[in-house]
């Protein structure tokens, strides 16, 4: 027998393109499993477990017009609904898709740190299913955002306080290290905008690898509850359900804590004009960062282009690298 499987809500998603998954609709897939050009690691074959129909019988294969017919020896077969009935034995779930270490149907976060030892491994098995956080409605809710709201909360800000700020420097009253001397303070000039603005989106870009990478990718004592709790709220929710699109960016009000802390930073270690600069252009940084991992996760970019090896790059992470941060 072969196993059925109906991937039409995978198909836009597949980090190979919509064009090659179609292409193999009612076909042996196993070999390409196997690869070239990869081979699937195991969390891609226990994803793909969650959209079994069934066995099918032999003889009741449907080829579509124009495709190789293959050995039904090998035992895997892709379907979809566009077109064709759905065959096979319904019901039939497999086992790591049926059982969990949790129960589904109430909010994840507090259940995950009794978890314990088994926590790292179960958050590294990414599920395509939403994420309940909190047992709050109002929580709930500012827990989540779709991605445009990102960009129509913080561009127009961006926007704003990039005008403050070159306004501020065009006053000529901005100096380095003022506070220390008068004598040796360096003057920073209008011009000086583009360069700060970009050392900002650059510290952004530093700031975020060293957190992603030390911080949302530790691993937590499986006997301490509340790390285990906390690092599932900040990044291993994520990484439990990566196609989730309302916790893909993060959401205005949660975001605004936290931008609001790093703007009281500058603006204590900065003068008003230059802090504010790097400010903008790190805000500026991170709607840039959010908006390209949207698209990372639900863009279709072109084969052989750059956006498509960093799709094919950022998936792998989550499938096959998920602890290298």
């Amino acid at each position: 027998r072969r196993r059925l499987y109906d991937l039409s809500g995978f198909v836009r998603l597949h980090p190979g393109g919509e064009r090659l998954l179609r292409r193999r609709a009612g076909t042996d897939v196993s070999a390409a499993l196997d690869g070239p050009p990869h081979r699937h690691s195991a969390n891609a074959r226990r994803w793909l477990e969650q959209y079994y129909l069934g066995d099918m019988e032999p003889g009741e294969e449907q080829v579509p017009p124009g495709t190789r017919r293959l050995s039904p020896a090998r035992g895997g077969e892709a379907g979809r609904r566009e077109g064709r009935g759905r065959r096979g034995v319904p019901g039939q779930r497999c086992p790591a898709v049926r059982e969990d270490l949790v129960d589904w149907r109430k909010p994840l976060l507090w259940q995950v740190g009794y978890l314990g030892e088994k926590y790292d491994e179960w958050v590294h098995q990414p599920v395509d299913r939403p994420i309940r956080l909190f047992h709050s409605d109002i929580l709930e809710y500012l827990s989540k955002t779709a991605w445009y709201v990102v960009f129509m909360v913080w561009a127009p800000v961006v926007l704003y306080l990039s005008w403050v700020s070159y306004a501020s420097l065009a006053q000529g009253n901005t100096r380095l290290f003022s506070s220390f001397t008068t004598e040796y303070s360096i003057p920073v000039h209008k011009y000086y905008f583009p360069f700060i603005f970009l050392l900002g989106m650059f510290l952004w870009s530093l700031l975020e690898y060293l957190f992603h990478r030390f911080v949302f990718h530790m691993k937590p004592p499986a006997s301490n509850y509340y790390l285990i709790t906390l690092h599932f709220l900040l990044h291993g929710q994520h990484h439990k359900s990566p196609f989730d699109s309302s916790r893909l960016v993060f959401p205005p009000v949660p975001a605004s804590l936290v931008i609001g802390f790093f703007y009281g930073v500058l603006k204590l270690t900065l003068p008003a004009g230059l802090g504010l600069s790097v400010f903008v252009g790190g805000l500026c940084g991170y709607v840039v960062y959010d908006m390209m991992h949207y698209y990372l996760h639900y863009g279709s970019p072109k084969k052989g282009t750059y956006l498509y090896g960093m799709k094919t790059y950022h998936i792998k992470h989550h499938f096959e690298h998920q602890r290298s941060g």
